[in-house]
């Protein structure tokens, strides 16, 4: 039985409102794309992943590539306006929210194991940070168990071209719901 579950990615305020410490260009531009992928999983009650990068304040969880970028600017300090999901996207009761601190949603988390105990087939991949933390995600779970889906957004051509000799397929939303 096909079971598609929906992962956003990194959509906080930190790295989409006008003026964050980490603003990403385009971020602000994907949310009217990513709440109609949302609102079609939530219409049909499949299980919805909102996936938040959040730090401890002292900065003791940042991998070590950004420490000095953290101390500079603290990004997604736990407990923040910043760490929040943008308010488009908050997650509804029965959400599942999956807190990490490095680039894979996988690494260091329950979401395996929550994927597997609920049967998931597919994965559909939306938000932000492509080449780093949705393509670092993909990469930690093998394609010979999930179907990906990358929800279509604005990307490089290498970066396309990496990901469509991996396991990347972009169908339409309809075909894998």
């Amino acid at each position: 039985m096909k079971r598609t579950a929906l992962l956003i990615i990194d959509m906080q305020n930190d790295f989409v409102r006008a003026g964050a410490p980490l603003q990403v260009a385009q971020a602000q531009a994907v949310i009217p794309n990513i709440r109609t992928v949302l609102q079609q999983f939530r219409e049909r009650n499949l299980p919805v992943f909102h996936v938040l990068r959040v730090h401890r304040a002292d900065g003791s969880d940042v991998e070590i590539i950004r420490q000095a970028l953290f101390r500079d600017q603290p990004f997604t300090v736990e407990g923040t306006r910043g760490a929040a999901e943008v308010e488009e996207l908050h997650p509804l009761p029965g959400e599942y929210v999956i807190r990490k601190t490095r680039m894979s949603a996988f690494l260091g988390t329950e979401l395996d194991l929550m994927l597997r105990n609920l049967k998931v087939t597919g994965l559909v991949v939306t938000g932000i940070q492509t080449p780093n933390c949705i393509r670092t995600t993909v990469l930690m779970r093998s394609p010979s168990t999930t179907r990906w889906f990358l929800s279509r957004m604005r990307l490089g051509r290498r970066t396309l071209r990496s990901m469509r000799q991996t396991c990347w397929t972009w169908p339409t939303l309809a075909s894998v719901l």
